[in-house]
């Protein structure tokens, strides 16, 4: 699937809002968000600053991002509960947080609910990301 440089953007900030959710940003998160920055051809060194600097910058507005459609939506929330579930459990601020994002991207909480437990479902061993299968399109120089 192709996306804008814009969508890509509020994939990326958007896992990081997601990750700073609870106060803390484990070693699997950093390693997965990474891996998410990375596959949005974002630099290395880029993804790792925002990372660190993530749960310090109270300057990054906290709201849920809004895609160019629902598929995108419907990606990045798998995507969000992937990365969420490398903790034991997903904490309520980050899950609150996700169906929010479903919401304002025209997700119904149904379906929602059903992703969480393939989530949960699928928690452990190879992960695999929605994400691998972006290709961002960047604006030709005119």
């Amino acid at each position: 699937m192709k996306i804008t440089l814009m969508d890509a953007s509020n994939y990326f900030k958007g896992l990081l809002l997601l990750i700073r959710k609870d106060g803390r940003v484990t070693d699997a998160e950093k390693e997965l968000t990474r891996r998410v920055g990375k596959s949005l051809g974002f630099e290395e060194e880029f993804c790792d600053h925002a990372i660190q600097e993530i749960l310090e910058n109270r300057f990054i507005v906290d709201a849920p991002p809004q895609f160019s459609s629902i598929e995108l939506a419907k990606k990045f929330i798998k995507d969000g509960l992937t990365l969420t579930s490398t903790d034991d459990e997903i904490p309520t601020p980050e899950e609150e947080w996700l169906k929010s994002t479903a919401k304002k991207n025209g997700l119904g909480l149904e379906w929602f609910s059903q992703e969480r437990r393939n989530a949960a479902i699928t928690k452990g061993g190879d992960v695999r990301l929605e994400v691998d299968h972006l290709i961002v399109e960047h604006p030709s120089p005119d």
